[in-house]
């Protein structure tokens, strides 16, 4: 399988809180745009310090992280941000390392987002093709 990349905006949520409650104005929200890797090896979305820092995400603890190799770490994570691929977001936090952001099963679980192998993209869930539909039982 080919690696899957795509265009994620990023938005810090405590941002876009505050211009909710009028403590913030709408040009002070920091957002990026990243070209994110799309990992479905991994779980949790993860974020490189220098893009954590650009959103101005605070640390709101540790989370053990497991590598592929089986090394096991504490790393940071994030507050809470937002993150918008192909026309739909989501609240995330995010573990902050490594030196790409990754695009995890979380995300695409939320987002109802599969990924089309063949053609190297996501894809919205054909059964919800204009949003995002969440199972609960």
């Amino acid at each position: 399988m080919g690696e899957v990349r795509v265009k994620a905006k990023l938005t810090n949520a405590v941002d876009e809180a505050l211009v909710r409650r009028g403590m913030l104005k709408p040009e002070q929200v920091r957002t990026c745009e990243a070209d994110a890797l799309v990992d479905t090896g991994a779980v949790r979305m993860v974020l490189p310090s220098q893009v954590a820092s650009r959103l101005g995400l605070g640390v709101r603890g540790q989370r053990v992280a497991e590598y592929a190799d089986g090394r096991k770490e504490a790393v940071n994570v994030t507050e809470p941000l937002i993150v918008e691929l192909e026309g739909r977001d989501t609240l995330e936090e995010a573990l902050v390392l490594g030196d790409e952001v990754l695009i995890g099963q979380t995300v695409l679980e939320k987002l109802d987002l599969f990924v089309d192998c063949q053609r190297q993209r996501l894809v919205p869930n054909p059964a919800h093709p204009d949003q995002p539909v969440t199972k609960v039982k």
